[in-house]
């Protein structure tokens, strides 16, 4: 029965964004049908196969690989602070040193060129499936690996000639997935690295997906039918990329730090005034976490969470939307134990992507620096994109859901 909620509810977000579309009359259906094949495809090898499993055994292996490499980094710098097991979980040591560590590999991956082979493969197939242009492919195949401020540097050349529905797409494309670096960390917090990683690569077409039914191609892209991306070598060699990464991964790190610690603080404040509001009318333990559980409840149902686990399930997607998914990632992982496995799969998926408002900010000045005339046009787009590419997150939790 559940399985079929999570079937009916998958049907309900293409529902969503068709009734959102800007012109429905001008919807190619080529693209949207097969994104959506290609994603319950994914979803079926990842999830019921025997390459599916080992996906997840060496994704797995992967995440504790990296993690003992940089405990052997955090353990020079912090001491009995990242080894004493004994002073129990500490987020800023365990968890934030991984995305510096990541950026680092990144930036090697990028200078040795095989980060853009990788990317050129993924939107390649996505060009030839779903005849969508070559530039919003490459995007969308970029933020599987990097983020929505990173992903677009790789077609920045051809960003000031984007149709409309490209521009959603790119903007879309960043917001239904997350970035390698924190995929890691999250997986740091014991959420399934498999499932972490099968939710990003299958969002990336339902991304694509979403924005052409909500926002259908009507003008001539330039880039139809090729997959050319013009990467740019900032760094001079491998030590280069390497201190250059890190940079850019402390920065990450130290913004999600000092975000983590304002929006804790700020929920905890929401919650003394909501509280002392809800007391007036003897509504004493009334708080955000509740309001939001409550509003966003009937959607987990249709993801296929169980009704039992609905409420509590609602709080994170609302908490990922109008907060970040790294706070709802914090707080699941305060839940790991009282969620059922279902639940807990179902929201990996659907918690896994930048879709919330402050990323709408972040799109349009990362976006907007590098093609400054269409800024205007980001902001304008911003909340269609967003909604696009939180129902692509919902599209993948939905298919997992069936799949379970």
């Amino acid at each position: 029965m559940e399985r079929l909620i999570s079937a009916f509810g998958l049907i309900c977000m293409v529902a969503i964004a068709f009734g959102l579309s800007t012109k429905r009359k001008s919807i190619k259906w080529t693209p949207i049908l097969a994104g959506t094949l290609l994603q319950v495809l994914l979803g079926v090898i990842v999830l019921k196969t025997t390459l599916g499993r080992s996906f997840f055994e060496g994704a797995k292996n992967f995440v504790n690989q990296v993690t003992g490499y940089t405990q052997e980094g955090s353990a020079f710098l912090f001491g009995p602070l990242a080894i004493d097991t004994n002073l129990g979980y500490i987020f800023a040591i365990q968890v934030l040193p991984t995305i510096v560590f990541v950026g680092s590999v990144t930036g090697i991956l990028y200078h040795l060129g095989i980060m853009q082979k990788i990317v050129q493969g993924c939107a390649w197939v996505m060009v030839r499936l779903l005849k969508t242009s070559g530039a919003e492919s490459l995007s969308a195949a970029a933020n599987i690996f990097v983020g929505q401020t990173e992903a677009p540097l790789i077609v920045k050349p051809y960003i000031k000639k984007m149709t409309d529905s490209e521009l959603t797409a790119l903007m879309s494309g960043g917001f239904a997935t997350i970035a390698g670096g924190v995929l890691i960390a999250y997986a740091g917090m014991g959420i399934d690295a498999g499932h972490l990683l099968a939710a990003s690569v299958m969002s990336a077409p339902a991304a694509l997906v979403c924005a052409k039914l909500m926002v259908p191609e009507t003008g001539d892209p330039e880039t139809t039918g090729t997959v050319k991306a013009k990467f740019e070598k900032t760094t001079v060699n491998v030590i280069d990329a390497a201190t250059t990464g890190a940079g850019d991964g402390l920065k990450l790190a130290l913004n999600v730090g000092a975000m983590l610690l304002a929006f804790v603080a700020l929920i905890a404040m929401l919650n003394g005034l909501i509280g002392w509001i809800g007391g007036l009318f003897g509504l004493q333990t009334l708080s955000f976490q509740q309001i939001l559980g409550w509003l966003f409840s009937p959607l987990a149902w249709l993801l296929g969470i169980p009704w039992k686990d609905a409420i509590p399930a609602g709080t994170l997607l609302g908490e990922k939307t109008v907060l970040n998914e790294f706070v709802a990632y914090a707080h699941l992982h305060e839940q790991l134990e009282t969620f059922s496995p279902r639940t807990t799969t179902i929201l990996t998926y659907a918690l896994c992507g930048f879709a919330n408002f402050s990323s709408i900010a972040i799109q349009i000045g990362g976006i907007g620096t590098l093609a400054p005339e269409r800024r205007h046009d980001l902001a304008r787009l911003g909340i269609r994109a967003l909604i696009a590419g939180t129902l692509a997150c919902f599209m993948t939790a939905c298919i997992a859901g069936m799949l379970l």
